[in-house]
């Protein structure tokens, strides 16, 4: 997945916009913070599986080695936005697919 997003920094936001899309803020910051642990997940699933290349089997803890590419693949990792941010911009830009079955009708 792509994670790069134009926001990079926590901004100063205004709390009535959360209301646009289910007329309630609470409802919207429960939306963003669900979207925001899956986008969490899929980052450390790929992290994970980047990293997973690089594992040895050693008995003896003193035979750590460090590998250029991994220590490249982590600091990328680290400087991407938060999840919390992309899930933000995500909202904002109308992406997040959400419905609540309490509020649908039969």
């Amino acid at each position: 997945m792509n994670y790069k997003s134009d926001v990079l920094t926590t901004v100063t936001r205004n709390t009535l916009s959360f209301e646009k899309g289910t007329n309630n803020i609470y409802e919207s910051l429960v939306v963003i913070s669900k979207r925001a642990n899956q986008i969490s997940a899929e980052m450390k699933e790929e992290l994970n599986g980047k990293l997973s290349e690089f594992n040895q089997q050693s008995d003896n803890l003193e035979e750590i080695f460090e590998n250029r590419e991994q220590i490249e693949i982590s600091k990328y990792y680290e400087r991407l936005p938060k999840p919390t941010l992309i899930a933000l911009q995500e909202y904002a830009e109308d992406k997040i697919y959400y419905r609540n079955p309490a509020n649908e009708t039969l």
